[in-house]
């Protein structure tokens, strides 16, 4: 209690930024490493279908990012919609570097569900 860590956060944040996408978008996010180790992004929960280079294990689809490098991850959404989240896959980054991705139904789609009244996304 009372002591201060550091951590590896994206964009000075802690969750980091939140993803607002639409069913069927191909998202483009361009990670910079300005840490100490190697990392990489998993897309929790996202099929990623004929794009495995970009789904983010460590050493299984890809090889870190590099400090001091960036990587331009393609994220290409089918089916998924809803709240999911991605977060580093590598040793300890996977417990800071973490954030929501909010799939809205595709344009001129309506909700599977009734069209909220509202939103927040909360991350436990």
């Amino acid at each position: 209690m009372c002591n201060t860590s550091t951590l590896l956060v994206v964009n000075n944040s802690y969750p980091g930024p939140e993803i607002r996408v639409h069913r069927g978008d191909t998202v483009f996010v361009n990670v910079h490493n300005r840490g100490k180790y190697g990392f990489t992004i998993h897309w929790h929960g996202v099929k990623q279908p004929r794009n495995p280079w970009f789904d983010g294990p460590e050493f299984i689809t890809q090889c870190p990012i590099r400090p001091r490098t960036n990587f331009t991850y393609k994220i290409i959404l089918s089916e998924e919609i809803g709240t999911l989240w991605w977060h580093a896959h590598s040793d300890w980054t996977r417990g800071s570097v973490h954030g929501a991705i909010v799939i809205l139904p595709a344009e001129n789609e309506a909700y599977p569900f009734p069209t909220p009244d509202g939103e927040q996304t909360i991350i436990l």
